[in-house]
């Protein structure tokens, strides 16, 4: 059993009211009839046209709100820092909010082994269901899913249970899969009424867990809930995938699951988490954080990027210095000054060591391996050329063949010899080192703000490049996209293409063949309105015509250049993930700059969550922002 570690300043009350955590509402085993539309000429919907002055008042309704909400905020960046490591002073919090307990199947849904029922123990019950609910899932189909699966599996069984059922291509989970799929679909066939009911009841919780009092400050907490059990996937082909993730059990949280008490109760204002439990699968920590938009949040991220503004500064010292150690008597100092030049010019992750087999096989600059890089003297009429190949961060390929100095030619050369592929390329250097001497260069710096930095600088560069003040707002925001693309390209930072990415193509390629359809149209009802002015010069109404249709003819053509630049940026984006860089890498005072000097809205560039991450940015960020 598991037991969550909790650093709580907690005011506990008594509530007359039960744990919602103890309560069981949903509808098991019935699949719900939607319920057939009625004909809409039964019924003709009419819609009520607002008039001017409702228009006028639900725009002034909604410009009160959006001051209120700016009132409210805690502007928590004009305020002193506090010394010394301390990041509050007050935390009061409800702690946690842990899954209901699992409750058994209805006696009308069994479990088989060998073509025979049998009726599993609580805990075996429980474990079989996660696997039946992922049989429509390749992970089934896996032999090292399987395997972990049925191991971890016998280990939750009674001693019966184990020595019945010892071969897994015996069991079946068909009935368990077939209930599971009917609670989906009643789910989704649920009445505006039930989702109602059901949202209400999530607001209850959110609003008693989902909120913490900081420094007598409302915060909103990220991850409150915590994780249910499941089998663990992980990314990739994981050695682990198909293990069992333990239920977290509490230890005396007020009105906790009946027998359990807190393993312990933290006061540490040093810390920036609400708690902490050890998961089982991979042994590693977890932690309920505060939402994105807090102060511990934002104040995380500003020291972040005036780290790597400051770097601006020292960044040509810190490259003579590694270029000088690249020719050092020394084997250590040699492969600390080639992977720096690494993470400096191409932007690699540092990499962190892990235990073999712990993890999926994905490596960053320090723990790349002889098999990950080939040497070419000459390839592509470029000499001295690095061939890079190897699985990173989310078990993201990463290929690239980039030109090198002689020098660092020469050193990889040198760390290659006599070892065989499996061995590591930088056997003398790990990230723990490389982040240390980085630190010596400028207080706070790491492999990771230093890639902070060139994503940054790479971001401003670009849109100074590819902004124009005459372009229209449509294609500042292809610029601004396109920008941010070379980051991410940069960054390596891809995705898999959507499923529905060529058919939703194909529908918008559709609506720009209509549109252009209705713009031809258009000029040819302009050019008869023309015609029929000239004849007859003197009458009004056809000129009024005429200007009728070149307003109609400027509209289309806006829509179409919309529609086309939206294809174009779908296209070129289709296997890039912008919004990782965007959120993580990229200083947003130069997104905001950037708005203010092309006259673009914000909300083009960040969504209402991501202003309120960014709401330090956004209140001290003037147009003259230089990174």
């Amino acid at each position: 059993m598991l037991f969550a570690a909790l650093r709580l300043n907690m005011k506990l009350k008594e509530k007359d009211e039960a744990d919602p955590r103890t309560e069981n509402n949903t509808k098991e085993g019935i699949k719900k009839e939607k319920k057939p539309k009625k004909e809409e000429a039964e019924h003709p919907v009419t819609t009520k046209k607002k008039s001017k002055e409702e228009i006028e008042a639900a725009k002034a309704l909604k410009i009160k709100k959006k001051e209120e909400e700016e009132q409210q905020r805690w502007r928590w960046w004009e305020e002193d820092k506090y010394e010394d490591g301390v990041k509050w002073k007050f935390l009061e919090h409800r702690g946690p909010f842990f899954p209901p307990e699992y409750q058994h199947l209805p006696d009308n849904v069994n479990f088989y082994y060998n073509g025979k029922v049998v009726k599993l123990g609580l805990a075996a019950e429980e474990v079989a269901l996660f696997f039946a609910q992922m049989l429509d899932h390749e992970y089934t189909t896996k032999d090292v899913f399987r395997n972990n699966f049925f191991k971890d599996w016998r280990k939750e069984m009674t001693l019966e249970e184990r020595v019945l059922i010892s071969d897994l291509n015996k069991c079946d989970f068909q009935e368990l899969h077939t209930m599971h799929k009917e609670k989906v679909e009643a789910r989704k066939a649920m009445s505006k009424e039930e989702k109602l009911v059901m949202k209400e009841a999530n607001q209850k919780i959110v609003e008693e867990y989902g909120f913490c009092i900081l420094d007598h400050h409302r915060e909103r907490i990220g991850n409150f809930k915590i994780e249910p059990p499941g089998l663990f996937r992980g990314r990739g082909e994981h050695p682990k995938q198909g293990m069992l993730k333990k239920r977290i059990q509490s230890e005396h949280e007020w009105l906790p699951p009946a027998g359990h008490h807190w393993k312990e109760v933290r006061h540490d204002n040093t810390v920036t988490w609400l708690a902490s439990w050890t998961e089982n699968v991979q042994g590693s920590c977890k932690y309920v954080m505060l939402n994105p938009s807090s102060k511990l949040k934002g104040e995380k991220d500003w020291e972040k990027y005036e780290v790597a503004r400051r770097l601006k500064s020292c960044v040509n010292g810190i490259r003579q210095q590694y270029q000088q150690d690249i020719k050092s008597k020394q084997m250590e100092t040699r492969q600390r000054a080639v992977a720096l030049y690494f993470i400096d010019k191409l932007a690699l992750r540092a990499g962190n060591e892990k235990e073999e087999g712990e993890t999926a096989d994905t490596v960053g600059c320090c723990s790349l391996r002889v098999e990950h890089i080939t040497l070419h003297d000459l390839l592509e009429d470029k000499e001295c050329v690095v061939e890079f190949d190897f699985l990173g961060k989310d078990c993201i390929r990463y290929y690239n063949k980039v030109p090198v100095t002689k020098r660092v030619f020469k050193n990889l050369t040198l760390f290659m010899k006599n070892k065989e592929p499996g061995d590591d390329l930088f056997d003398r250097l790990n990230t723990c080192l490389l982040n240390k001497h980085l630190s010596s260069l400028l207080p706070g710096l790491t492999a990771k703000v230093f890639r902070t930095f060139n994503a940054s600088i790479t971001l401003q560069e670009q849109l100074q490049q590819l902004s124009n003040m005459t372009d229209n707002p449509t294609e500042k925001l292809l610029s601004y996209n396109r920008a941010n693309r070379a980051v991410a390209v940069l960054c390596n930072h891809q995705r898999v293409p959507p499923k529905t990415f060529d058919q939703s193509m194909a529908n918008l390629q559709s609506k720009i063949d209509g549109r252009r359809e209705q713009l031809a149209l258009a000029k040819s009802e302009l050019k008869l309105a023309k015609k029929e002015v000239k004849a007859h010069s003197s009458d009004s109404k056809l000129q009024a015509v005429v200007e009728r249709k070149k307003k109609a003819v400027q509209r289309c053509e806006e829509q179409l250049m919309k529609m086309e630049v939206q294809a174009t940026n779908r296209e070129e984006n289709k296997q890039i993930a912008l919004g990782t860089s965007k959120l993580n890498y990229l200083d947003p005072r130069i997104s905001v700059a950037w708005c203010k000097n092309m006259e673009v809205p914000l909300d083009k560039i960040y969504n209402k969550s991501q202003r309120d991450k960014f709401a330090w940015a956004v209140d001290m960020t003037g147009a003259d922002f230089i990174f």
